[in-house]
């Protein structure tokens, strides 16, 4: 007996500090009131128990107003507790399970709660369900066993409730919600044998706090679901951008091409060919994309040029070939303006900067052409010599394969030439070049 006495002290000191911390918690506005209210209320249930013990033991006649009035706190809130559930109940069908109307029978504990906690009230002027005597012992009236009929009615039609639907949420949800309609009526079978075991207060105070915790891992669920929902979206959308920017390029490149009836898929080829010299290279996938994007629009500065220029069949003049060679200046400036992606810009402006610094527009030397560029030069001139041209057929793999080795360290960059020179050695059918 002293023992459960002591745990109904120390429970009561852990519901108060979860009270407390509950305050602070990332729950419905409504249901963390409907919370508070429970825990609140068990709090004072295990105080007043406590206090109903102490007096009665001492038998302090002095002092039988306070007993009186920690035994009223017993019986009510033991049916507030329940009624305060009911309310959870009630917010969770509409909130959560989204049911058009409340089930008739949470309504109906709704009214029973109502005239259990009005009895409770009324049974301390008319001794409808207790007594006291000149020396503060307490009796039992005899219609003591309504106050435990009255929580366990409210118990049984919100099990009935909790039964129909428990198939529209989570199982471990449905078990953990029958717990509290189910326990307190064993608790006050038990109880209501044994006067003086404080089995239903111990077991409703349990109750509550295994509702915070359920609470507390059903919202960090719902977070951990959100959060990976709000993953899911940001991806999409990233892969829709990611596409946009792809189509948009591709059809930028297109309008370039449709300039210039001597390269048709050019862009396309010398972005693959990029792409997959940077995958040789290790690179990561987004910088592996990075680089198809620039290597297909690294001759979108060729709009700027006439197309009597692009499309001369003669020999260029000296003159038509310096406009010619603003075509980077020209790209860069246009792809300048994409802020979120400098990397356009970059392959656009040194594309044809060679290795021995003999290239244009500025003149860059070894590493300090940026690496895409470097990329991107070896792609676009193995395209160059391996697509059809007004003066020219596609040029022999073998005589491709000796430029490109006559270029290496002199045109391009060794270490990516050398790649490029892998390629070859391993396309033995001759399927990189314009079909």
């Amino acid at each position: 007996m002293n023992i459960l006495r002591e745990y109904e002290l120390l429970l009561c000191g852990f519901c108060a500090s979860i009270t407390f911390f509950g305050l602070f918690s990332k729950i419905e506005k409504a249901k963390k009131k409907i919370l508070f209210f429970m825990e609140i209320s068990s709090v004072l249930l295990l105080f007043s128990d406590y206090q109903v013990f102490l007096l009665t033991e001492e038998q302090n006649i002095k002092k039988l107003w306070l007993l009186k009035i920690c035994k009223f706190l017993v019986f009510f809130l033991s049916v507030f507790i329940i009624h305060v559930y009911n309310r959870y109940l009630i917010n969770f069908y509409q909130n959560e399970v989204k049911l058009l109307s409340v089930p008739r029978r949470l309504k109906a504990a709704e009214a029973v709660s109502f005239t259990g906690e009005a009895l409770v009230v009324i049974s301390q002027f008319t001794g409808l369900y207790y007594t006291f005597d000149e020396q503060s012992q307490y009796h039992r009236s005899a219609y003591y066993s309504i106050s435990y009929l009255i929580p366990v009615l409210i118990c049984i039609l919100q099990f009935s409730v909790i039964f129909q639907y428990r198939r529209k949420y989570d199982r471990k949800l449905s078990d953990a919600l029958m717990l509290f309609p189910v326990l307190p009526i064993v608790a006050a079978a038990i109880q209501l044998f044994m006067q003086g075991m404080p089995f239903i207060n111990l077991t409703l105070v349990g109750l509550v706090v295994l509702l915070r915790v359920f609470e507390v891992r059903n919202t960090n669920h719902k977070l951990a679901q959100a959060n990976i929902r709000e993953k899911m979206l940001l991806k999409e959308e990233q892969e829709n951008m990611r596409a946009m920017i792809e189509e948009t390029a591709n059809a930028l490149a297109e309008a370039i091409e449709a300039k210039d009836k001597y390269t048709h898929g050019h862009s396309s080829r010398v972005a693959e060919y990029s792409r997959m010299i940077a995958q040789r290279l290790g690179k990561e996938e987004k910088e592996c994309q990075n680089v198809y994007l620039a290597g297909l629009l690294h001759d979108v500065g060729k709009i700027g040029i006439p197309e009597g220029i692009i499309n001369k069949d003669s020999r260029l003049t000296e003159e038509e070939y310096a406009v010619i060679k603003t075509h980077p200046v020209i790209g860069y400036q246009i792809l300048a303006k994409i802020k979120k992606n400098p990397d356009l810009s970059t392959g656009a402006h040194y594309h044809h900067e060679r290795y021995d610094g003999k290239g244009y527009p500025e003149g860059l030397h070894g590493t300090e052409i940026p690496e895409l560029a470097r990329i991107i030069a070896v792609a676009d001139a193995y395209d160059a010599m391996t697509s059809k041209r007004s003066y020219r057929d596609t040029l022999p793999q073998e005589v491709v394969r000796n430029e490109i080795i006559k270029g290496k360290g002199t045109q391009f960059d060794p270490d990516f030439a050398q790649i490029m020179l892998d390629l070859i050695e391993q396309d033995t059918d001759y399927r990189m070049r314009e079909l």
